[in-house]
């Protein structure tokens, strides 16, 4: 598993957590994925630190802790006004190892001198990561919040270290590549939908390994819609002045 130079690792835990898949998002029952999805985690990563400049690449999750779930009756707000009963279905006692790097976005030209300014954009994510994010911390959903901490990726022991062979998890969305983060020519000003087929393994004597692929690297996809790219001009937030003296700080 290739580690980048500006990487950052980190542990992210929580009493709750649901992935779900955005099919089941538009009301109903809800039930989470056994594992957390790329776009989960890559929201984690840009609450403790976002830029337009720069774009996350989420490597690889480690499941710590034996996924159990707990099912909970809710009363969710019902489109048609007043509440409905339903059930949703959480991951329990959750923690999970993150390792993540980034890259210069190149969709905003405007903004790529201040992106390939590496070692500031690495120092403040480290320090941001020291200090819990910038916002606040999720898991799938905002019922369900979450606390980070630095760690070294494959440190401690997990529940899956024991576990033989591999776990296949099917079939499975992995995340939405905006119009913002397009790389593939045929993903430029779409809103594209990419699904994969995951797979937790043993890196070494560490189990509880998912690593994953990059979003333009999944095979299965959909396009959603059309798309254009933000623009960060002078009127606008541009990514490079507005938090100088917020960083000089850090």
């Amino acid at each position: 598993m290739k580690k980048y130079r500006n990487t950052i690792e980190f542990e992210v835990y929580g009493d709750y957590a649901l992935f779900s898949d955005p099919v089941t998002r538009v009301g109903g029952e809800k039930s989470s994925y056994h594992i957390p999805t790329y776009e989960a985690l890559k929201g984690i990563v840009e609450s403790i630190y976002w830029k337009p400049s720069i774009m996350w690449i989420v490597d690889a999750v480690r499941i710590m802790k034996p996924i159990q779930t707990e099912t909970k009756g809710v009363r969710p707000i019902a489109y048609n006004g007043g509440n409905e009963l339903a059930y949703y279905t959480y991951l329990k006692d959750v923690c999970y190892q993150v390792r993540a790097h980034f890259e210069v976005n190149y969709n905003h030209p405007e903004l790529v001198s201040d992106g390939k300014n590496e070692n500031k954009h690495h120092n403040i994510a480290k320090r941001m990561v020291e200090r819990g994010g910038r916002r606040d911390v999720f898991l799938g959903t905002r019922e369900c919040q979450a606390f980070v901490e630095p760690c070294e990726f494959l440190s401690k022991d997990s529940y899956y270290d024991n576990t033989p062979g591999e776990i296949s998890y099917g079939f499975m969305y992995h995340g939405i590549t905006y119009a913002d983060e397009a790389i593939l020519p045929e993903e430029k000003n779409k809103m594209t939908v990419n699904f994969w087929r995951p797979v937790m393994k043993k890196e070494g004597t560490k189990g509880g390994v998912i690593t994953f692929i990059r979003p333009e690297a999944c095979k299965e996809k959909r396009f959603i819609k059309e798309m254009s790219v933000r623009e960060f001009g002078k009127d606008a937030f541009s990514g490079l002045m507005e938090f100088t003296e917020e960083e000089a700080a850090d």
